[in-house]
């Protein structure tokens, strides 16, 4: 049996309070066991005692407890992703697999430094939204687009902010078209981000963020194919599987240059937000 630990901002947060009960459903329910969790400091909710007494999980006392006693670690605060690089600064340093919640990084620099951290020191590092693993998205990256990328796709979500939720759209955008792109343009409206995605070869994509809005996508192949994804299903669980399976062998289907460049564009897109309907060159550092 293989232990996985929390570490979290606030533990008393949506992924911390439903991860549990998925790892538990899990395929992998008799291989791993969450065992410790710790958090840095309590926000108007349950403290960290009271969230494990709930769970049945142990309170750690820190970030080493959890890094030295568990095999995997999940890195939490999908809220707060500027704070990522701080909390999986000494899981990263390890040499055990690493699983870090999404949004993984504010911008592209800290994405980078933190899969330096890990390659230098053997570290196993995934990190990704959970729509990656809709099972529509996965059965169409693994038949219609195993050998190429679509020449036009666009997709659709809700969420409170594009800064927090856009990593779910963008991602999707990233898995059918793939790495490259160069540049973004916002052009929505108060109450709904669109954002524009052109690539080096001269394809687009699009994103759309309402805030009542379920998630979907549409991908172009060529002029006369098309798929169209009007549920994403189980997505949840079947990302709560992927997850553990890292966890447990070290090998993450998430291409890490994937998770820099979505990093890259949802902070390019935060700030094509302060200048609407102008081209903005993606980040690269």
């Amino acid at each position: 049996m293989k232990t996985i630990g929390f570490i979290d901002l606030f533990i008393d947060e949506w992924h911390a309070n439903n991860y549990p009960d998925m790892i538990r459903r899990s395929k992998w329910k008799d291989e791993v066991e969450l065992t410790l969790a710790w958090e840095e400091a309590p926000r108007g909710g349950k403290c960290l005692r009271d969230w494990c007494e709930q769970f049945n999980v142990a309170p750690a006392e820190s970030i080493e407890q959890v890094t030295a006693e568990c095999d995997g670690i999940v890195v939490l605060a999908p809220s707060n992703p500027e704070m990522h690089e701080r909390l999986a600064e000494i899981p990263l340093r390890s040499g055990k697999r690493v699983y870090v919640d999404k949004p993984f990084a504010p911008d592209v620099a800290s994405a980078r430094r933190m899969f330096e951290n890990a390659d230098q020191h053997a570290t196993a590092l995934m990190s990704c939204s959970a729509l990656r693993y809709g099972p529509t998205l996965q059965e169409t990256l693994s038949g219609s687009l195993k050998d190429r990328k679509a020449t036009f796709a666009q997709t659709h979500g809700g969420g409170r902010s594009f800064e927090e939720y856009s990593i779910h759209q963008v991602e999707m955008l990233v898995m059918l078209l793939g790495t490259g792109a160069r540049r973004v343009m916002q052009c929505g409206t108060e109450a709904t981000n669109h954002m524009i995605v052109e690539y080096e070869d001269q394809r687009r994509g699009c994103m759309t963020l309402n805030p009542h809005s379920k998630f979907t996508w549409e991908a172009h192949l060529g002029e006369e194919e098309r798929i169209e994804c009007l549920d994403c299903g189980n997505f949840f669980q079947a990302f709560i599987d992927a997850m553990l399976e890292f966890l447990l062998t070290g090998k993450s289907t998430v291409d890490p240059a994937e998770t820099v460049e979505i990093a890259a564009l949802v902070q390019t897109g935060v700030e094509a937000l302060q200048s609407p309907g102008t081209w903005v060159n993606v980040k690269k550092a």
